[in-house]
Order: structure tokens, then C-alpha cells, then sequence
């Protein structure tokens, strides 16, 4: 019989709207999936327990009285650590913020609020969301939910493996570099890189950067539209939220429920690698296997990519001056409280000289363009979400791949920064495993503006690979999860090194 936890968001929330799942039995099915699992993996790393059952009590009482409810009424959801919750902890991942508690919430989070959401608790991060690798000083290292000792990815991997355990039918994440689509590959779930602007950003320390988004984690595309809905506005904290004065640009009407779609004559572009990205054998043959599964069923599939040079260049420079900018006060005054990563950043962006970042800027114009030609030609292209299979949390990054030193530790973020650097909507959708029996995401990337069009090709895939065991979303293994080991008893779960 499946746990309430276990339902899809969309089917909880039906449920909930015909009175046949109340939002406290749903609310306590998930703490009980985070009390028995969470051990195992260090997901929910702040709980907000107590506020969250009257939150659900009073969510009773609402659906008891009868009347509209708002489009998340009663489903909980977990929210990155990069983000303020008034009243619960929230650190960043970093030493600096151990304690912190804000006193408000961030605009985004009440947003969710007010449309119904049940903010559960916290869901871990590298600190400040730098690296792909889901551990910090503050919390630990949060493990795989098909292997505890591997990597989660990140920044987003607390709400990755949230998702994947059961933890909670939604969370919320961000990306820059692929924060969103990276875990939700290695974890086997879903997760959505807007337009920037689509969602409202407050807390972008350089607002008219398009680099990072936030967006919707989920465990079906359906439900990430749902959640995208509820995110979406034309808020004005954000430049990049533009609207047309008097009306209302960004609907939730215009991502969910998505809207049916037929393959069969969508052109479609397939590169394993964007021409440069260094993507390791084993997700170069799997990615092969899943393509060739299904890709008869689009008018056209065939190896095309757009051209995509200097994006290394490109990206390292700008995602380092967004570290100057957020950073570069807490490096020098505090440096034995920050980590590696953001040493790092923060270093090579003070090294750079203003003709670095004109010349960084018109290469990400010149990419854009170029990528407006590709879409002349393709309606959407297909990559994998990410360039390795999962290794172990213990490697901060992958140093190596095939062999092959990487440039930074971010170079193996390639597949999904390309995306970042052009500025166009991309979902990680779950494909099955790869070859060494760890989930594998398919990334759906989709021409300028057209993230409803992403979720649709993402929607119609996900429903036609679902009945093959090859292609369907993964699942971990619960009862294995229960019976494991403590994650925190790992040796190097508390640190950077």
C-alpha cells in the first residue's frame, strides 16, 4: 500500500481537495519518512515540526469549512538552505551562519505561503551553494539515496534526496551552475531550470545577472509544474521579473497543468557533450542507450549542438564576480570560516581586470546569438543532465574524468552551465540507471523563453518511458535506507576536506 508520503504532490493535493487525505495525515506520513530514512542520508537538516502541524491543523479546519483552496493547500515542501524561513534556522551551509535565524521570510517562501504550501523544514547545501557536492562544516555531507557513500551532487542535494525518500511530495531549489538539474540527476527526480526572471529572485546579490535562478524540484514533471505555478510572478524585487505594466505576464495557467504534446513533429538536437563539456564514457554510452530507446518518435533526432565556444571562459568569470560581489568581505575578514570553494572563487574573481569582465560579457552576447540561430533549425536539444556518474562525497569534486585532469571544481558542470551561460530553460528529467546502476537525468533543453514548452516535451517523455523499467523514474530502496548506518558516522562527513 503506498504511504501518503509516496503520492505525487498533484495526487495528494486532489486528495486533499476531496477530503479523502487530510494534510495533517500527510504532513505526518512525511515526518515519519524523514525519522526513519533521514539518518542514512542528511537531507532535512533543520525540522520545523511543531509549526508545521499547525500549519497542517489549521489546513484541516480550511478544507472542513469548504471553499476554494489555494493550488498547494496542505502539501509540504522543503526549502533550500540558501533561502530565509522566518523563524527556523537557516544557515547557508556556513560556519558564519551557524545560528542564524532570520526573522522573516524570504519573498519567495512567504509566496509559497500564502498559496498553501507546509514548510517541513531545511534541505542541505554546499555552503553558499558553492560546488556540486551537498556537504558543509555546519550540517555534513548528504549521501546518495541509492548509495549513502556517494554524492548527492548539488547545490541543490538535500532537496534531491528529499524528494527521492519521500520525504516531501515538493521542494524548492536554485541554480547557477546546474544546482537544480545536477541532483535531481544523480537522485532520480525532477528538477527545472527557469527563465531567469520567471521566478522571482530576491536574494541575487547582482540582480540584472541572469547566472542564477531559482526553480522547482519535484519526483514528476506534473508536479514541478505545479510547484511552478505557485513561484512564478512578475515581482518586482527582481529587474529581470519584467512585465507589461497592468497585466500579468506569468501565469500559473501557462505551465500547469502542461499541456499535451505530440512528439512526432518536434526536431530535436542530440549531443552528449555540447562540443566541449568533458562528459565521462559510461553517461557518453548510457546516454546513447536511452536516446536510442525513444528517439524514433520525434519527427527528427540528430547529432547537433550548438556552438557553445569560449562558455568556460565565459562562466568562470562571470559566476566569479557574483563571488566577489557576495563574498569578498567575508574571505578577508573571517577566511578561517570560509570554505575552499568560495576561497577560491572569490580569489580568481579579484585576479580578473575589468577588460576580463567586458570581454566575458560580449562572449555570453555572442553565445546567445549564436544559440538563437541553432533554434532556427531545432525545437528542443537533448544532453545528459550531468557529466559523471555518481562517486563518492569524500571527492570534493571530480578532479578527473576518464582520466583527463578538469579545469576547476566546477569544470564537470559543464553540460549544465552551457545552458546557463545562453540563458534558456532546462528540466533534468529521470531516465532510468546508467551503467553502474545509478540514476541517470536526461536534460530537455528548449529555445528562449519556452519553459512551457520544455515541461511539455518532459511531461510527454516522462508518461512514454514510464512503462519501461529501462527509461521509468528510479526509486531507492526505503527499507534498505532504514536498516543503514548513520551518514554522520562516516569518516570526513564534517568538513570541506
Amino acid at each position: 500500500m503506498t504511504e501518503p508520503c509516496d503520492l505525487t504532490a498533484v495526487e495528494a493535493r486532489r486528495l486533499i481537495g476531496a477530503k479523502r487525505l487530510a494534510p495533517t495525515e500527510l504532513l505526518e506520513s512525511c515526518i515519519a519518512r524523514i525519522e526513519a530514512v533521514d539518518h542514512a542520508v542528511n537531507a532535512m537538516v533543520a525540522r520545523d515540526f511543531d509549526r508545521a502541524r499547525a500549519t497542517a491543523r489549521a489546513a484541516d479546519e480550511a478544507v472542513a469549512r469548504g471553499g476554494e483552496l489555494p493550488p498547494l493547500h496542505g502539501l509540504p515542501i522543503g526549502i533550500k538552505d540558501l533561502l530565509a524561513t522566518g523563524g527556523l534556522r537557516t544557515t547557508y551551509g556556513s560556519a558564519l551562519f551557524r545560528d542564524h535565524v532570520p526573522a522573516a521570510d524570504d519573498p519567495l517562501v512567504a509566496r509559497l505561503r500564502r498559496a498553501g504550501a507546509n514548510v517541513i523544514g531545511k534541505t542541505n547545501t554546499p555552503e553558499f551553494g558553492a560546488g556540486a557536492n551537498t556537504r558543509n562544516a555546519v550540517y555534513g555531507a548528504t549521501g546518495n539515496p541509492f548509495d549513502p557513500g556517494k554524492s548527492c551532487a548539488g547545490s541543490s542535494g538535500g532537496s534531491a534526496v528529499a524528494l527521492a525518500t519521500g520525504m516531501a511530495p515538493l521542494c524548492q531549489g536554485s541554480d547557477t551552475g546546474g544546482s537544480l538539474r545536477n541532483p535531481a540527476a544523480f537522485c532520480g527526480v525532477a528538477g527545472f531550470r527557469p527563465s531567469p526572471g520567471m521566478v522571482p529572485m530576491a536574494a541575487r546579490d547582482i540582480g540584472w545577472s541572469g547566472l542564477p535562478v531559482l526553480g522547482p524540484m519535484a519526483r514528476s514533471v506534473a508536479d514541478a509544474c505545479l510547484l511552478l505555478g505557485a513561484m512564478a510572478s512578475d515581482d518586482g524585487c527582481d529587474p529581470l521579473a519584467t512585465t507589461v505594466h497592468g497585466r500579468t505576464v506569468r501565469r500559473a495557467e501557462d505551465v500547469y497543468p502542461p499541456a499535451a504534446l505530440d512528439l512526432s513533429r518536434l526536431r530535436v538536437a542530440v549531443t552528449p557533450d555540447f562540443g566541449f563539456a568533458p562528459t565521462e564514457r559510461v553517461v557518453r554510452e548510457t546516454f546513447a542507450a536511452k536516446i536510442d530507446a525513444f528517439r524514433d518518435v520525434f519527427a527528427r533526432a540528430e547529432a547537433a549542438s550548438p556552438d557553445c565556444s569560449g562558455t568556460d571562459e565565459v562562466f568562470a568569470i562571470l559566476r566569479a564576480v557574483i563571488f566577489v560581489a557576495r563574498h569578498a568581505a567575508k574571505v578577508r575578514d573571517t577566511p578561517e570560516l570560509v570554505g575552499p570553494n568560495v576561497r577560491a572563487n572569490v580569489a580568481e574573481g579579484l585576479q580578473y581586470s575589468a577588460a576580463d569582465v567586458a570581454r566575458a560579457m560580449s562572449g555570453q552576447t555572442a553565445i546567445y546569438r549564436r544559440w538563437q540561430t541553432f533554434f532556427e533549425q531545432y525545437d528542443v536539444i537533448l544532453t545528459p543532465a550531468i557529466t559523471v556518474s555518481p562517486r563518492s562525497w569524500r571527492e570534493l569534486y571530480p578532479a578527473r574524468i576518464d582520466g583527463q585532469p578538469t579545469r576547476s571544481y566546477f569544470h564537470w558542470l559543464a553540460l549544465a552551465y552551457a545552458v546557463t551561460v545562453a540563458g534558456h530553460p532546462a528540466v533534468s528529467l529521470p531516465v532510468g540507471l546508467d551503467r553502474n546502476g545509478m540514476p541517470f537525468g536526461l536534460q530537455i533543453v528548449g529555445p528562449r523563453g519556452g519553459d512551457a514548452l520544455v515541461l511539455r516535451v518532459a511531461a510527454q517523455l516522462e508518461a512514454l518511458l514510464a512503462g519501461d523499467v529501462r527509461t521509468a523514474r528510479p526509486a531507492p530502496d526505503i527499507a534498505a535506507l532504514k536498516a543503514a548506518p548513520a551518514i554522520s558516522a562516516m569518516e570526513g562527513f564534517l568538513g570541506f576536506d
